[in-house]
């Protein structure tokens, strides 16, 4: 069955065994532990809060440890949803367990010369800062903190502009004529900026300064007690030595390359070990006992109750859990498991429901193939996806369903495309007439829906009207199954008699089938059933709508108003018209792309514009039109197929295993 029936499970084991026994648990992989609310005063919760706190802390260091490590060599085990997480056996798993504490030290290690060669390379940036502002006063050859001597006083610092010596010197006298004695030598310059060493005697110093000032004099933002190029030098030496011990560190965390892997399984140890002391939050505990209870699907509860008693001493009840809102494992074939996380983009199933999931991967897969309709892009989209699928052979579920849903829908595509006759649109015709003067033609085996794209229109209604009554026939069975037979009459009954009576009159209309480039018509006997059928339909909905009220005014106006529900059918059946619309945007931006390539001519040329183009159209062309296809094939899933019968609201089956980044490890009870 598409959902793997649930069962309760209940364990009552000794306290002692609590550590081992959930360890056995998360292995498997089997039960999602529910929580239960504390109701007996001999039965109490351990609050755990603060061991996860250490436990994720720890994750964290191993983490980063791995990934300072990572900087320095060249990991060629980078874990990808393509590749996969590497498994390993559990005897593996407990001999990296015991060497926890040493690769724990080694990541405190790692951390530690990381951060340290962080320090000191702060430090050389702002050494080389310090040294950058001293440059322009290499050539000064006195303490740039002289501030003068007991008869004068020195001025060290900037002019805002560019200046000679003269010039200072020019401009201080304009402005301040009546300093006589003093000296301005100029260090250095730059674009906007003149470095100055002024000194007067000491009563004209308030004069000389004022001037100066006038001329944007600024002192220096660093200055030094030694001479400037002693004190560069100095830094210099600095540099050197941070740099030794920068390189001392690099060689010292280098050492731990042989470390990486397991400082990676160390982050997976300790997230393992926070999911469980998690789990041992949920649990009841005496004294010396605890209490454990959850789900298992039942093809698994037998096996591990038995395992459980073999290995330990403990209690276990397996009991149904039909009277319970239990999870949702969903167990389809190869087929149909692939659309299984479409479904839970939407919802899960709930209490009651079927698995919609075989039904819609047939109709995903037509439909898909039909917006996309070109049998090249089909064949690169199969392609892709296989190579993907049997190179990596270990990537994870997830992305291994997405590759499988693509590689049926580029199959799909495929076949359209042939029954269509397109292959890069046109491009087989183009090419032949323009580069080898004769036209090839491959025929389509149907149809060429651009040149009948009415005829393409009919069949999209043709199949919209098959989708949605395949919704209503999952409604029926799913009223049956909850043994609801008159609910089967009224609210599904009702409907294929209303909404296919309806369709049935209309293909009895001359008018109609010729819209619908039909080249038949039905009989009028058909038409006279047709009616029938629709008289019993509206008239099952108008007394029926309305049944659960009590009050019959009510109860006639809920009828008519289920009645108006025909009006979702039929724009339900036009919203399938993006069939055609998608597949003809597909065909005919194919067709302007091979037109343009083809403008150049059939020289060398034209030769190299035209493959440009193509290349360069038809990457577009698919990938824009994939992401269409994809986009409108969920949405007719979501809103007109699951609205014929599908509510939702399940929740996951969750059960409790290892979730880990880097490393998986598999029993064979396991559900992976």
């Amino acid at each position: 069955m598409p959902i793997a029936p649930m069962q309760k499970i209940n364990i009552c084991a000794k306290k002692k065994d609590r550590k081992k026994l959930l360890e056995f648990l998360q292995i498997m992989g089997v039960v999602e532990i529910t929580d239960i609310a504390e109701n007996d005063d001999h039965f109490k919760k351990i609050d755990t809060s603060r061991s996860m706190e250490i436990f994720a802390e720890n994750a964290k260091i191993a983490a980063d440890a791995s990934r300072i490590l990572s900087k320095y060599i060249h990991d060629k085990t980078k874990v990808t949803s393509l590749t996969g997480r590497k498994a390993i056996s559990t005897q593996d798993y407990y001999a990296f367990v015991d060497g926890a504490e040493e690769i724990m030290r080694i990541g405190y290690a790692i951390i530690k010369a990381e951060e340290d060669t962080l320090k000191y390379k702060n430090k050389i940036v702002n050494l080389k800062v310090e040294k950058q502002a001293l440059k322009p006063w290499e050539n000064l050859d006195i303490s740039m903190r002289l501030t003068g001597t007991k008869c004068t006083r020195a001025f060290i610092g900037t002019l805002a502009g560019d200046y000679e010596q003269d010039k200072v010197i020019g401009r201080i006298k304009e402005l301040s004529p009546e300093v006589e004695n003093f000296a301005v030598s100029v260090i250095s310059k730059s674009m906007d900026t003149t470095y100055i060493f002024a000194i007067c005697k000491i009563e004209d110093a308030e004069t000389l300064e004022n001037a100066i000032k006038k001329l944007g004099f600024a002192y220096p933002a660093k200055s030094t007690k030694k001479l400037p190029i002693e004190k560069m030098n100095q830094i210099d030496e600095k540099i050197k030595s941070l740099e030794a011990k920068i390189a001392e560190l690099e060689k010292q965390i280098k050492s731990y390359v042989g470390a990486n892997n397991a400082l990676k399984f160390l982050c997976d140890y300790y997230s393992i070990r926070s999911e469980k002391y998690n789990m041992i939050s949920k649990l009841l505990h005496t004294k010396h006992t605890f209490i454990l209870t959850g789900f298992i699907p039942e093809n698994n509860a037998e096996n591990l109750k038995i395992l459980l008693e073999e290995e330990f001493d403990l209690a276990v009840e397996v009991s149904s859990a039909e009277n319970e809102v239990s999870p949702i494992f969903l167990k389809n074939t190869a087929f149909a498991s692939p659309v299984e996380p479409v479904l839970e983009s939407y919802s899960l199933p709930g209490k009651g429901e079927v698995d919609p999931t075989p039904v819609m991967a047939v109709f995903y897969y037509i439909l898909f193939g039909l917006m996309l309709s070109d049998a090249a892009y089909g064949l690169i989209m199969t392609f892709g996806c296989s190579v993907l699928l049997m190179k990596f052979k270990n990537m994870e579920s997830g992305i291994k369903k997405f590759l499988r849903m693509f590689l049926y829908c580029g199959i799909s595509t495929t076949f359209w495309g042939v029954m269509f006759g397109s292959y890069f649109g046109d491009a087989v015709e183009v090419i032949s007439e323009v580069f080898l003067k004769y036209k090839i033609t491959i025929p389509a085996v149907w149809f060429v829906p651009l040149r009948e794209p009415i005829r393409m229109l009919t069949y999209s209604f043709g199949l919209g009207v098959v989708h949605l009554f395949s919704g209503l026939f999952l409604k029926l069975v799913q009223l049956f199954k909850a043994k609801k037979y008159k609910d089967i009459l009224y609210d599904v009954i009702s409907w294929y008699l209303l909404v296919g009576g309806g369709i049935v009159y209309l293909l009895t209309v001359p008018m109609m089938t010729n819209l619908l480039a039909l080249n038949f018509i039905l009989p009028s006997i058909v038409a006279h059933i047709a009616l029938l059928a629709i008289s019993l339909g509206i008239i099952l909905i108008i007394l029926t709508a309305g049944r659960d009220s009590k009050n019959a005014f009510k109860r006639l106006l809920k009828g008519f108003y289920g009645l108006y529900g025909v009006t979702g059918y039929i724009s339900d059946i036009f919203s399938y018209s993006r069939l055609l619309a998608l597949g003809l945007a597909t065909g005919v931006i194919a067709q302007v792309f091979n037109k343009m390539g083809a403008m150049a001519g059939s020289g060398p040329v034209g030769i190299m514009v035209f493959i440009f183009v193509f290349a360069v159209g038809h990457t577009m062309n698919i990938g824009i039109n994939l992401l269409g296809a994809y986009v409108h094939t969920n949405r007719l899933q979501f809103v007109e197929f699951f609205s014929k019968f599908y509510e939702g609201g399940g929740k996951k089956f969750s059960p409790f295993s290892i979730k880990t980044k880097y490393y998986k490890i598999k029993e064979e009870l396991g559900n992976e």
